[in-house]
């Protein structure tokens, strides 16, 4: 058994790309948006800036990024919002099927969002454009949805892979 996760350990390294990558949008996107943001702002009350009309349009699509992706990236450390009180009272299979079947529902969750987010992004985004920029489709205001379903559905692999594999191979407890 050891040596079929041994072999299928060997595809970490995707999982790391996939988190570091997403991690870095995530990253230039608050950038972006801090600057976009400072911009705005400034352009208000300071005469020689200009305040860009497109601002907040372009400002609230990139925070739509960042909350969908944030999520993906909570799945890889397992830092996602969860009902932890009453685990220290039930047993260790019980938690461990809990876990389970909760990495199984954010999957289903995960291929929703990729399927319908790219439905709705395809269709319903691709007929309307910004109001302030009519020259760009909202195609990218429903992208965000499939993107971060690609990212969890990884993610989920990984966490689901990892539940089996303690399952199967018990890890010796380290005196």
């Amino acid at each position: 058994m050891k040596g079929i996760f041994a072999t299928l350990d060997k595809i970490k390294p995707v999982y790391d790309v996939t988190y570091k990558v997403m991690l870095t949008v995530c990253k230039l996107l608050l950038i972006a948006d801090i600057l976009i943001t400072s911009m705005a702002v400034a352009g208000r009350y300071i005469s020689f800036i200009a305040d860009p009309s497109w601002s907040e349009e372009v400002v609230l699509t990139l925070m739509s990024y960042m909350a969908v992706l944030s999520a993906a990236l909570a799945i890889r450390r397992n830092a996602h919002i969860r009902m932890t009180a009453l685990d220290r009272f039930l047993p260790k299979a019980v938690v461990k099927f809990l876990d389970i079947l909760n990495d199984v529902l954010v999957f289903v969750l995960a291929f929703i969002m990729v399927t319908v987010g790219w439905r709705y992004a395809t269709t319903i985004g691709s007929k309307g454009t910004y109001v302030s920029m009519t020259w760009l489709s909202r195609f990218w205001m429903y992208f965000p949805i499939p993107v971060a379903g690609v990212a969890m559905i990884v993610f989920e692999i990984e966490a689901l892979y990892n539940h089996i594999k303690s399952i199967f191979l018990k890890e010796e407890v380290k005196a």
